[in-house]
C-alpha cells in the first residue's frame, strides 16, 4: 500500500468474501534477455496483489539464463494455504534467508534465499517494512487493524525478532502507522505516517537506540512520511506524501550526526532507490483538488543536494507506464528497473532500462509489482 488508502480499503471490502475462491497461480518462465555474468545471480520481485484478493506472488529474474520466472513461491511451496497471502509490502535477504513482509496477512514469510522454500513465519499484525542488525530483524507494525479514522489512537511499534528462532523478543512503540525504517550508527530511524488518520497525518521520524531498544528522539519533518534512505555521507533522506490537497509531496534530508532536519528539495517522491550518490526517484502524486495523478521521474545528487534530471527515461517509454510502482538499479550494470502497476487489479509490467535510459526489455509480472531484492552470488549486500 502506498498513497491509495481509500481505494485499497474499498477493494478489501469488495473482495474479502471471495478470498477462499481465488485461483491457484502456476509458475511460468519466459526468456527476456541474454545471460550475464555480473556477480549477481538474479533478483526477486514481490508483487503486492490488491488488498483483500490474497494475490501476493513472488517472481525471480535469473541473470545467468535471462529467464523471468513468475510465481516461484507457489511452485516451491504447493502445500502452503493461500500461498504468500494478502499484500506483499517488503522483501529483503539476510544471511541465508529471504524475508517477505505480507502486510494484511499479518506475517513475515521466511524462505530459503536460493529456493524460496518456506522455513517459517513471523506473526506481526499489520506489518510493513523490515531491516536487520546483528542477529535481529526489526519490523515496523501499524499494530491495529486497517481502519480509516481521523481519531485513530493505536500507536505503532517496531518489533525486534530473533532471526535464529523467528520469535518476537521485544517491541518499541513509535508514532502512528510507522512505515519504512533505516538503521545507522546504532540507531533505528522510523518514518511515522499516520496514514490511517486522514486528514490528521503524523509528521515525525522516531529515533530508537538499538542498545536499549527505546525511543530517544522524535524529529519533526512533514506530513504523511513514508520512505527513508541513508546515504554514505550520513544524511537521511525522507519522503513525505503530503496531504493530497495543498501540501505537496517533498523530499527532506536529516543530518544523523545531530538528528536535525536540514532542508528539503522541491521534488515529489513516491519511491526511490539510492545508487552511489544518485537517488533515482519516481512519483505518482494524487490530488483531491484535480482528482488526478501527476507522474514524474528524476535523479537527485545526494552529495550536492540538487536535482540533476527530471527524467531518467530517455526514449519515451515513460508515456507507456501508467502507474510506476517499484524501482531498483543494478549496482554493476547500472540498468534501471521500473514496474507498472497499471490498474492495480491485473498483471503489471517490469521494464528494464539501460544506464542511458533506453528500454532493453519488458515482461509481464504479477499484480502490483512493487519490491525488489538482489540475490548475490557470494555474500549479500
Amino acid at each position: 500500500m502506498k498513497n491509495i488508502y481509500l481505494f485499497l480499503v474499498f477493494a478489501f471490502l469488495v473482495l474479502f468474501s471471495c478470498r477462499e475462491e481465488m485461483e491457484v497461480f502456476k509458475q511460468e518462465e519466459e526468456t527476456v534477455a541474454g545471460s550475464e555474468d555480473i556477480g549477481i545471480s538474479g533478483f526477486y520481485l514481490l508483487n503486492e496483489g490488491n488488498m483483500g484478493s490474497n494475490k501476493s506472488t513472488l517472481d525471480y529474474y535469473d541473470y545467468g539464463t535471462g529467464d523471468y520466472n513468475r510465481n516461484i513461491f507457489g511452485s516451491a511451496n504447493p502445500s502452503v494455504p493461500k500461498e504468500l497471502g494478502d499484500v506483499g509490502n517488503d522483501i529483503k535477504i539476510y544471511g541465508e534467508k529471504l524475508y517477505a513482509v505480507i502486510n494484511c496477512s499479518n506475517k513475515v514469510e521466511v524462505m530459503d534465499k536460493y529456493t524460496a522454500k518456506r522455513i517459517g513465519q513471523i506473526n506481526i499484525p499489520n506489518c510493513r517494512y523490515i531491516r536487520f542488525e546483528g542477529r535481529y530483524a526489526y519490523v515496523t507494525s501499524y499494530a491495529g487493524p486497517v481502519e480509516l479514522n481521523p481519531e485513530y489512537k493505536q500507536l505503532g511499534y517496531v518489533a525486534k525478532v530473533d532471526t535464529a528462532t523467528l520469535e518476537v523478543v521485544d517491541r518499541c512503540m513509535t508514532g502512528f502507522q510507522p512505515d519504512e525504517l533505516e538503521i545507522y550508527g546504532g540507531r533505528i530511524y522510523v518514518a511515522n505516517s499516520g496514514g490511517y488518520m486522514f486528514p490528521n497525518y503524523e509528521s515525525t521520524v522516531s529515533v530508537i537506540d538499538i542498545a536499549t531498544f527505546t525511543e530517544i528522539d522524535r524529529i519533526e519533518v512533514a506530513r504523511n512520511l513514508h520512505h527513508l534512505r541513508i546515504d554514505r555521507h550520513g544524511m537521511l533522506w525522507v519522503t513525505s506524501r503530503g496531504d493530497y490537497y495543498t501540501q505537496p509531496s517533498r523530499l527532506y534530508y536529516i543530518d544523523t550526526g545531530t538528528n536535525r532536519l536540514i532542508d528539503s528539495l522541491n521534488i515529489a517522491v513516491s519511491n526511490f532507490h539510492l545508487d552511489g550518490d544518485s537517488l533515482y526517484i519516481y512519483s505518482v502524486e494524487w490530488s483531491y483538488v484535480t482528482m488526478s495523478n501527476t507522474v514524474t521521474y528524476g535523479i537527485v545528487d545526494v552529495n550536492k543536494k540538487e536535482i540533476i534530471t527530471h527524467n531518467f527515461i530517455t526514449d519515451g517509454t515513460d508515456a507507456k507506464i501508467k502507474i510506476p510502482y517499484g524501482i531498483i538499479v543494478n549496482p554493476v550494470t547500472k540498468d534501471i528497473y521500473v514496474t507498472d502497476a497499471k490498474n492495480y487489479v491485473s498483471p503489471g509490467t517490469l521494464y528494464c532500462f539501460g544506464s542511458d535510459g533506453k528500454q532493453k526489455w519488458n515482461v509481464r509480472t504479477g499484480d502490483i509489482p512493487a519490491h525488489f531484492v538482489f540475490l548475490y552470488e557470494t555474500s549479500d549486500k
